[in-house]
């Protein structure tokens, strides 16, 4: 019910009018746009308001336990598993101690079971011209991200997907259709949108179904992502929104640095060839033809 602003004169007048009438009015006033006094109906959520609203309740949870198969055009099927972490990217795998990897950004941590120097874990950074390398992070983000105002999202249907219920949708995009910008994906911040379409550049097509659960989150993926050079099938299944542990570097003092490592190798063998010219020398010197022999 609407009231009107009074003026102070009309106060008194106004209260005694609503007492009268007032809770009547209210019950019988018909809503904005009915005939028959009825509410009007909620507008039907479409596919792609469904993954914008995934999308926001995921890019906000930022970690997530991660089961997942990739499947490569030679049909060498790879399996991990550990925790995935969105803006920034991360990836950790959990291989069971030895051969563990963790992700952040650029940099690559391995462990291993050799420890080198009495460290056990080798950084790596592939970041060598100061610019991000773009990468798609087959996270539960990612793959939201990529369907976010496309025309071709479709609801597939309700289905039972590890004992709970979850809506099916489904997407077959273009490269065209990847690079193509929409009002909804501003949702997503500037910086993370403009990465994401630096990483999809070079898709010439990427099928994505994804099974979303009645919390929101996304709890299963299957993508084909195709490039020019290879086609890469993904199978995944998400858990722990909110409550997975981040993602994190190794103690600094277990961490070797793999360029300081090579220069030191580096510096060695060019110690032993220094070594092998002062000796071959000393050889020729003393008339013996060197180590090449005479």
């Amino acid at each position: 019910m609407n009231t009107a602003v009074l003026t102070r004169a009309g106060i008194a007048a106004a209260g005694a009018a609503l007492l009268v009438g007032g809770l009547t009015a209210c019950g019988t006033d018909k809503a904005e746009g009915t005939a028959e006094g009825k509410p009007a109906a909620a507008k039907a959520e479409t596919p792609a308001d469904a993954v914008k609203a995934s999308y926001v309740k995921t890019a906000a949870a930022k970690f997530a336990k991660f089961e997942m198969t990739i499947t490569p055009g030679n049909g060498k099927a790879e399996q991990l598993a550990g925790t995935k972490g969105w803006y920034p990217s991360s990836t950790g795998i959990d291989a069971g101690g030895a051969d563990d990897q963790i992700m952040l950004g650029d940099v690559i941590y391995t462990h291993s079971d050799k420890p080198l120097e009495g460290k056990s874990w080798m950084k790596m950074n592939l970041n060598k011209d100061g610019k991000p390398r773009s990468r798609f992070n087959d996270d539960p983000a990612d793959y939201l991200a990529v369907l976010l105002g496309q025309q071709k999202l479709t609801l597939v249907g309700t289905e039972q997907t590890d004992g709970g219920e979850a809506r099916h949708f489904k997407g077959s995009l273009t490269n065209a259709d990847l690079l193509a910008a929409d009002e909804s994906t501003k949702v997503m911040e500037a910086a993370n949108r403009q990465y994401l379409h630096e990483a999809l550049k070079d898709y010439v097509s990427l099928d994505v179904d994804v099974w979303i659960g009645k919390d929101g989150y996304p709890v299963r993926v299957e993508s084909v992502q195709g490039t020019k050079d290879r086609t890469t099938k993904i199978s995944a299944k998400f858990s722990g929104y909110g409550t997975t542990a981040p993602v994190t570097a190794p103690p600094a003092d277990q961490v070797a640095d793999f360029d300081d490592v090579m220069k030191g190798i580096d510096d060695k063998l060019k110690g032993v060839d220094d070594t092998l010219k002062e000796a071959d020398q000393t050889l020729k010197d003393a008339g013996l033809g060197g180590l090449g022999g005479s």
